[in-house]
């Protein structure tokens, strides 16, 4: 009589809560949290714990729509980031194979790009570089110097517009094994200009930096990153 009394007042109780144990339902808590990286996989495990939870909520207080509603948002982005992700490597793969190929068809070529080391001719005798100027300069001085820093002479350009701009220098009594630099110091009445460098050489060999960058090895010695490329001749 005293099991049926302790039965019956549970029942009549308000606040009685029907709380599901099995591994399924324990599972099914943390159904968005533990989708795996793959699309395909993460979409069937979330499905089958989803039916677990249907299957064993409670009768009494059963899931509503909004919360199915994020459980299936919430694979929707997992899924989503995860196919994204996937899609930028493939593009990344495909651009850096194109660049490539590119790159390799610039073999033997001429460019300009970026960069401060002095092209010398077959003679030995004339080394060219050029500069871009941000705007227009009232007095531009191109300097060149050995690599260890050893002053050879200084080029005075005097008034140049805004743009980008070429220069030679005599190097016949230049004797060393040390690749040439150069600097440019280009000023608009006592306010300084920025310019920037650029080199012009012959490209040797295709390779690539530290990071992986694809970089052109050009026969004046020096190196410079694919993307820096100004001008092809």
């Amino acid at each position: 009589m005293a099991t049926t009394n302790n039965v019956a007042a549970a029942t009549s109780s308000s606040t009685y809560t029907y709380t599901p144990t099995t591994d399924a339902s324990k599972a099914a808590t943390g159904a968005a949290a533990n989708v795996a990286n793959d699309p395909a996989t993460a979409q069937d495990r979330f499905l089958k714990l989803l039916v677990a939870q249907l299957t064993n909520q409670d009768p009494t207080n059963p899931m509503d729509n909004a919360q199915m509603t994020s459980q299936i948002a919430q694979i929707n982005t997992v899924t989503g980031i995860t196919q994204l992700n996937s899609t930028v490597k493939d593009m990344a793969a495909q651009l850096a194979a194109t660049q490539g190929l590119q790159a390799t068809a610039l073999v033997g070529r001429t460019v300009q790009a970026e960069g401060d080391t002095l092209s010398i001719d077959k003679t030995g005798k004339t080394g060219t570089g050029g500069f871009e100027l941000s705007g227009a300069a009232s007095s531009v001085v191109v300097n060149i110097a050995t690599a260890s820093g050893k002053s050879l002479g200084s080029i005075n350009m005097g008034t140049q517009s805004a743009g980008a701009h070429d220069f030679s220098f005599d190097t016949s009594g230049y004797t060393g094994t040390e690749p040439l630099k150069f600097t440019v110091e280009a000023t608009n009445k006592g306010t300084a200009v920025s310019s920037t460098s650029l080199t012009r050489s012959t490209v040797t060999s295709v390779g690539s930096d530290s990071s992986g960058a694809l970089t052109l090895n050009l026969g004046n010695g020096s190196s410079v990153a694919y993307g820096k490329v100004k001008a092809i001749s």
